[in-house]
């Protein structure tokens, strides 16, 4: 039976939800805003730096095939962590560039020139540092630390032997149980956004070579290697939820 589902037509369908596939304009009225004008106290994410962070990195890629020319590379910066050390100015830096090379092979060729297809191939290339923040913002509210205190009760307890007298007694803490007040203070975390990134980059191939046995232009070489530079610089912004005093508002 044939299987329909490797036909390439039926693979995905897609068709304007109107005849002509035009949307038409829809119309809108402002609608009048009731702002608080008495002042309030609102918690907002603050701003506690902004930085710009110079990553450096070296790395070598080996593609699946012998390639003659790099037609395009398209590149995407993924931040996986951005962590402030709380009680320190140490932000950790975690993430990858995403690399998509478009790349030019051989099929058949002769002296005079060579066809092939143009493939591509998605690495990520990872990044880790550490910087030290200058908070150019507010500062970051300081951490509150977890309290826990053990408390006692009064026991009295008759005593016996022959080192102590009737009316003598024990008088201590009762030691036949445990007792605690403890408290958690979940303290709000700052967190990073990417507010751009750019690449400075320098790629290399490192083997190139004139196939052998094989009747090709003079001037083309194979290779499959690359060694890559780069000098990435991510700008980051370093927040923090807190509670802000909003003024009243002069009508």
């Amino acid at each position: 039976m044939e299987n329909n589902l490797m036909c390439p037509h039926d693979c995905v369908n897609v068709r304007p939800a109107r005849k002509g596939g035009n949307i038409l304009e829809c119309n809108n009225n402002p609608f009048p805003i009731d702002p608080v004008t008495g002042g309030a106290v609102a918690k907002i994410p603050v701003v506690l730096a902004e930085l710009t962070v110079q990553l450096n990195l070296d790395s070598y890629i080996e593609l699946p095939e012998p390639a003659y020319e790099i037609k395009k590379i398209k590149k995407n910066v993924k931040v996986t962590q951005c962590l402030l050390l709380q009680n320190t100015n140490m932000l950790f830096i975690k993430g990858f560039v995403r690399k998509n090379i478009e790349y030019a092979t051989r099929n058949c060729s002769n002296y005079e020139g060579f066809c092939g297809d143009i493939k591509h191939c998605t690495v990520d290339v990872p990044f880790t540092c550490t910087t030290p923040v200058v908070f150019n913002g507010n500062e970051p509210i300081p951490v509150i630390n977890n309290e826990r205190e053990e408390f006692e009760f009064f026991k009295t307890s008759k005593l016996r032997g022959p080192k102590f007298a009737e009316k003598d007694q024990l008088l201590s803490a009762d030691f036949s149980e445990f007792n605690q007040t403890s408290t958690e203070y979940y303290n709000e975390l700052p967190y990073c956004e990417l507010i751009s990134s750019r690449i400075v980059e320098y790629d290399e191939f490192l083997n190139r070579r004139r196939p052998k046995d094989i009747e090709i232009p003079f001037e083309e070489k194979e290779f499959n290697k690359i060694e890559e530079k780069m000098v990435v610089y991510l700008t980051l912004k370093l927040l923090q939820n807190q509670q802000v005093q909003i003024p009243a508002t002069i009508v």
